[in-house]
């Protein structure tokens, strides 16, 4: 099931997305959710098209915990050596943007890339999860974008800001719940911009599998629902520019789609 968070007439709802495809709005419809998704909820009958709405972030995650150089030829490309452990760090939840929404190349940068992600959304709350476990606490996945101003990056050994900055992580366009983990380990993940690809890899190419991760974390915090994990990203890193359209898209979920614009 896809679940989308939407705005209509000033009203924010979540809604089973209904129809075929996963990145075309046209024909698709939102059954209204009455309460929240991650615990039982009922369908209520009362659909919207999907092109009346605004969709919004599909979560709102109390942190958004990103994983870095999880993929070899990535690690490669940036001439970094692949780490011994998986290497950690936050996005606020103020850099959560959904998609349709623009990304505000931040003032402070002359290098802003891309990296197109599969995100993993937490669906209970959890803490030292063994691995036999982790399908039980996964509320299913979605597409994201972890905007970096790569020159920030390389200067500050922190990468609070070069990571962290308003609207660096769009996340979207909604979240897709059939996907097992079996399926999430081998799906093709690309990114374009104006049209043009840049990337295309393979969630099966990540050094870590999104079980390590999940091991990882939750030996040192508790995971909310709603919570993210970004997985990496494969080779293909590049250039975003004010005016420029970007799109990521993972198989079997969708396409996240925003555009760049000058901040302020």
């Amino acid at each position: 099931m896809r679940i989308a968070r939407f705005s209509i007439d000033g009203n924010v709802a979540f809604g089973a997305v209904e129809g075929d495809g996963t990145g075309d709005p046209a024909g698709l419809v939102l059954d209204i959710i009455k309460g929240i998704p991650y615990a039982d909820f009922e369908l209520s009958g009362t659909k919207v098209p999907l092109s009346k709405v605004r969709l919004l972030p599909p979560v709102l995650p109390n942190k958004v915990v990103a994983i870095g150089r999880n993929y070899a030829e990535h690690a490669a490309e940036l001439g970094n050596e692949v780490p011994d452990v998986p290497v950690a760090f936050f996005k606020p939840t103020t850099s959560v943007i959904g998609s349709g929404d623009a990304i505000e190349y931040p003032a402070f940068s002359q290098e802003l890339h891309h990296e197109a992600e599969l995100a993993v959304v937490i669906g209970r709350m959890c803490r030292d999860v063994p691995r036999e476990r982790v399908k039980d606490v996964i509320f299913g996945f979605t597409c994201a974008n972890d905007v970096t101003a790569r020159d920030v990056q390389k200067r500050e050994k922190q990468w609070a800001r070069a990571k962290g900055f308003d609207t660096s992580c769009p996340l979207g366009p909604w979240v897709e719940t059939g996907i097992d983990l079996a399926a999430a380990h081998d799906l093709t993940i690309q990114c374009t911009v104006n049209g043009e690809q840049r990337q295309l890899g393979r969630t099966s190419d990540m050094i870590r599998s999104i079980e390590d991760l999940v091991v990882h974390l939750t030996e040192a915090m508790t995971l909310l629902p709603g919570d993210v994990i970004l997985t990496g990203t494969p080779a293909g890193v590049g250039p975003l520019n004010v005016g420029d359209e970007v799109a990521v898209t993972i198989e079997g979920i969708g396409t996240l789609t925003n555009k760049v614009i000058k901040r302020g």
